[in-house]
Parts: structure tokens; sequence; C-alpha cells
């Protein structure tokens, strides 16, 4: 088994250089491939980014779906990029549904961003997410 970069997974899923996406294409094909969850996490930076592909949100789920069922790879903490996945694809920043998904063992996830808390309460996440905050006395 391999371990796949980034930059690997962007030409297969983007076809952008014919030479690189042919050589990713049959990387993919030819070997039994790990990606990891970080890898994950930058490809769908770079592919949403406006400094990157600037692809729109279904786009980039329907790709990255299609990377999850290829038959010779294996991905770090599926369940969770599955599940962080879903979670981007109504509306949730990817790296924020990532951590969520990621902490789902434990009792709660605790940050500063009030955005995230209120879109993980809008979307109903099984994870209690709460905003650490100055208290008034």
């Amino acid at each position: 088994m391999i371990t796949i970069d980034t930059n690997i997974v962007v030409r297969y899923l983007i076809k952008d250089d014919a030479i690189q996406a042919k050589l990713a294409i049959e990387l993919f094909k030819n070997n039994r491939c790990f990606i990891l969850k970080t890898v994950i996490l930058e490809t769908v930076w770079v592919l949403s980014s406006k400094h990157g592909y600037g692809l729109a949100r279904d786009v980039i789920v329907s790709r990255i779906q299609h990377l999850l069922k290829l038959p010779a790879v294996d991905i770090e903490d599926l369940n969770s990029i599955i599940l962080a996945l879903h979670w981007y694809g109504l509306g949730m920043d990817f790296a924020d549904a990532l951590h969520l998904a990621s902490s789902l063992q434990t009792e709660q996830f605790v940050t500063f961003d009030k955005r995230m808390v209120n879109k993980a309460n809008a979307i109903n996440i099984n994870q209690v997410v709460s905003l650490l905050e100055v208290k008034d006395n």
C-alpha cells in the first residue's frame, strides 16, 4: 500500500494537466492506495478556494464521493470523512465538519467560533458543540 499526497488526488479529480492526470489515474488503477484525512481536508480546500479551483460545494462533494468509492483506495477515518462530507454538503465548513466528526467519541466540542456552533446547531449534528465565552459577573 502507498500513501497518496494531495497533489496526486487533485490531478486525478481535476485532470487539468494531462500528463500528471494520466500518471495519477495509473497510480490509482495499479496500486492499493491510502489517503490520509488531512489530504482530504487539503483537497477540499484546494477545490473550493478562490486561490485554488473555486468549485461549487455540490461538485466537490460529488468528486470526493467518487474518490471514496475507488476500489483500491483506503481512507483514514472513513466514517468521519463521510459524515464531514455530508455536513459540508449541508453548508458547514469542511474543516469544522471534520473536526466535529472526528470528535464524536468525546462528550462535547468547545470552540470560540460562534458561526461553527450556530451551523452545527442548525444542521442538528449528533455532538454537543459549545461556545467558550466570557461570562458576565
